[in-house]
């Protein structure tokens, strides 16, 4: 089995998730880490016992990397995947893709000219009980898909946004709930409905007033199919309460995933509390199965003991089997173009008070999202 030469770029707390992915990925040998800061490449280097670099350039040439995982503030993503695609590498970009179209359009583009993979991490997708959900929406049990719904409730509070200095602004994050938290809900969503044709939107911060970002957004959504969905989140609830995504047929069965719940996971600050279950299942003949899947998927989830990691390394390996296989990955940078294009609809619609219509092009707007105006409470 042939083993990749993975670096990491971008030294922030899900870093440490990635690095202990990668070490119990078999088809990745972990060999360089990249910061724009020498003292702290130097400081990471050691701590996973790999070369240190304060170029990207350099640490492709020197440590012969053949993918990267970046894991820089949002922003950033578009110019580290951009090198490291003309350099031949494949890119695998923690989630959002970007915090902008253009950015999604520059990176697509980069992979597609040097024909390499690029791919976004979403691991929830690889929970079992999210599985599940869609074997049951391709299997037909619920009907096409009628209605779907996210709701995501939880708290971040100020120690949070202080945490890092680029979070909470629109420059240096790209934007709040929308573009930090949600994005995990926003692609379960719409991998489980299809492509949308129109959205309306409206968002604000109602109480965080030490940042510029949203804290909290509603939307309605119409899928290509014909169908419903609606999206409801929010960081404004003490102290965490949970995610969840729902599907209703339109036979009447209904499915759907607790993704989250208990409190707001923070990469490396803390561990998911409640394991992912389905917390809905009406196809007709197998609702009495719902406490069993509980009962086995939270087994299997505590026996983790927070190893959150686990679902990095699904991530991680399924990406490098696609390199062999010369196939696209189970979330691919379309797939993560798609979550961006959903908030940026969002973004926009507040700021015409209008619907907008899918498919979207990227506009100079979306490079100075601190433009768009909160409407406050009164």
């Amino acid at each position: 089995m042939i083993k990749f030469r993975t670096a990491i770029i971008g030294c922030g707390k899900v870093s440490d998730l990635h690095a202990a992915a990668l070490k119990k990925t078999y088809e990745a040998q972990f060999v360089a880490i990249y910061s724009r800061s020498p003292e702290k490449a130097k400081k990471y280097g050691k701590k996973y016992g790999v070369q240190g670099f304060s170029d990207i350039q350099e640490m492709i040439v020197t440590a012969g990397v053949q993918v990267v995982i970046i894991c820089t503030p949002h922003p950033a993503h578009r110019d580290a995947a951009v090198i490291a695609a003309e350099a031949g590498v494949h890119v695998l970009v923690e989630k959002p893709l970007a915090s902008s179209l253009q950015d999604c359009d520059d990176m697509l583009a980069a992979a597609r000219k040097a024909n390499v993979k690029i791919g976004t991490v979403c691991q929830r997708r690889f929970y079992a009980p999210v599985q599940r959900v869609r074997q049951a929406i391709d299997a037909g049990k619920i009907g096409k898909p009628a209605l779907g719904t996210v709701l995501m409730l939880g708290w971040r509070d100020q120690n949070y946004y202080e945490s890092d200095p680029w979070r909470g602004q629109w420059r240096s994050e790209g934007g709040g709930v929308l573009v930090n938290q949600a994005p995990h809900q926003l692609d379960l969503l719409q991998w489980f409905m299809g492509p949308i044709t129109e959205l309306f939107g409206v968002w604000s911060n109602l109480n965080h007033p030490y940042i510029e970002v949203e804290d909290t957004a509603v939307a309605i959504v119409r899928f290509e199919s014909g169908a419903l969905g609606n999206i409801v989140v929010s960081n404004s609830q003490k102290p965490g309460i949970y995610g969840k995504v729902h599907v209703h047929g339109q036979n009447g069965a209904s499915v759907g995933v607790q993704t989250d719940g208990g409190a707001m996971f923070i990469a490396g600050r803390s561990s998911i509390l409640e394991p992912p279950v389905n917390d809905l299942w009406t196809v007709p003949g197998e609702e009495a199965l719902l406490e069993t899947w509980k009962e086995e998927d939270s087994t299997f989830f505590n026996g983790l003991d927070g190893a959150m990691d686990h679902y990095f390394h699904l991530q991680i390996q399924d990406f490098l089997r696609a390199i062999l296989e010369d196939r696209q990955p189970l979330i691919s940078g379309e797939d993560g173009r798609k979550t961006v294009e959903i908030f940026t609809a969002i973004y926009r619609s507040q700021k015409t008070n209008a619907p907008v219509k899918f498919p979207l092009k990227p506009e100079a707007a979306d490079l100075d999202f601190h433009t768009y105006v909160s409407v406050p409470l009164k």
